[in-house]
């Protein structure tokens, strides 16, 4: 385990909904200057605090629920929560459902892997991936009973599925 996961794993409930707090703050601000209606709820769980952006409309926030504007959203907000703490943070920003979308989309990318290794395949690599999105195909192959790993470093960290045993 790594100092910045050994820091992030140990961070007391307090700590978490603050950055929540410091999250939520700055994508308010985000809102009220893009004109856009959204409301924030923040949890804390696993170590991460969950910064999630709703609108009853969900139109009004169609263009900012966009995977690359999430991720892109994520970062600032994580850098913002950094700059007010001083620490590494590890939040997760969802905007209008992008998440639960992006489970989806990461499920029926690991079916397919699934579906080449019973064709015969003896592996099936994803493509590059952030850690977050790694560890919910962890946990999406193990459902299916299949082992995966991670390979590469950096940007080109992805993940490889193989059947167990």
């Amino acid at each position: 385990m790594t100092d910045v996961q050994h820091d992030a794993a140990t961070r007391s409930l307090e700590q978490l909904e603050e950055e929540g707090d410091i999250a939520a703050d700055y994508i308010e601000e985000l809102l009220d200057i893009c004109d856009l209606d959204g409301d924030i709820d923040i949890d804390a769980r696993n170590g991460r605090a969950y910064v999630s952006v709703h609108a009853s409309d969900a139109a009004d926030l169609a263009v900012l629920s966009r995977p690359d504007t999430v991720t892109a959203l994520q970062e600032l907000t994580r850098l913002a929560v950094q700059t007010k703490t001083g620490a590494f943070s590890r939040l997760i920003l969802d905007v209008g459902g992008s998440r639960d979308a992006r489970r989806d989309e990461l499920g029926r990318l690991v079916a397919r892997a699934a579906e080449r290794l019973e064709a015969g395949a003896s592996e099936a690599a994803l493509p590059p991936m952030s850690s977050y999105e790694r560890k919910l195909v962890h946990d999406l192959v193990a459902e299916r009973g299949l082992h995966s790993e991670s390979r590469g470093e950096g940007a080109d960290r992805h993940t490889v599925i193989t059947r167990v045993g």
